[in-house]
């Protein structure tokens, strides 16, 4: 199983100096019968990595439904892009901005009278703990620890930008660990 590392000279995979040669493919911008085929061009590309978001809002419509089938199957693409030995670099979010509607972030978490997104707010972070423990714990089996494609996954995106708050940053890590991720985040 790969295990990616960092040092003071770039990354390593298996303790060989590695570079990322990445593109973006969001899974849910295209349709399930062209994913193969999407895959297969970013790899005769020279491409040895994909990386996608996950849109919280298109996966958990509501509070109470969760959706990854279809078109949202996830494990299917993370499988497609194994077999054309691609590996993945996970964005799951909770924000993923990607030009998506609200960032991907649920239209439902405004029901909350003065919910504070992406920020400690306890009911946020109880819904994003929710969200991650749904998408996340059927994706463990993908991760290069259990001998997956998932090389990393990102902790929240553009951030900086938005905020600096650490302790949120550190909560969404806590939270991504807590469901089982232990590949670099």
């Amino acid at each position: 199983m790969p295990v990616l590392q960092t040092d003071k000279a770039g990354f390593l995979l298996d303790g060989q100096p590695f570079r990322f040669l990445s593109g973006g493919l969001h899974y849910f911008r295209v349709h399930p019968d062209q994913w193969q085929d999407r895959l297969r061009k970013a790899r005769l590309m020279g491409l040895n990595t994909i990386e996608t978001y996950v849109p919280w809002n298109l996966h958990q419509p509501r509070p109470d439904r969760f959706v990854m089938d279809g078109g949202l199957d996830l494990p299917r693409f993370i499988e497609l892009a194994a077999a054309e030995g691609l590996h993945v670099l996970l964005r799951p979010g909770p924000y993923i901005c990607a030009e998506w509607e609200g960032g991907g972030l649920p239209s439902w978490l405004l029901t909350e009278p003065d919910i504070q997104l992406r920020t400690r707010d306890p009911r946020f972070l109880a819904a994003v703990d929710d969200f991650f423990n749904r998408l996340l714990t059927p994706l463990r089996t993908y991760l290069a620890s259990q001998g997956g494609p998932i090389l990393a996954v990102q902790v929240e995106n553009e951030y900086g930008a938005y905020g600096d708050d650490t302790a949120y940053l550190e909560h969404i890590a806590d939270s991504l660990r807590a469901c089982g991720i232990d590949v670099p985040l």
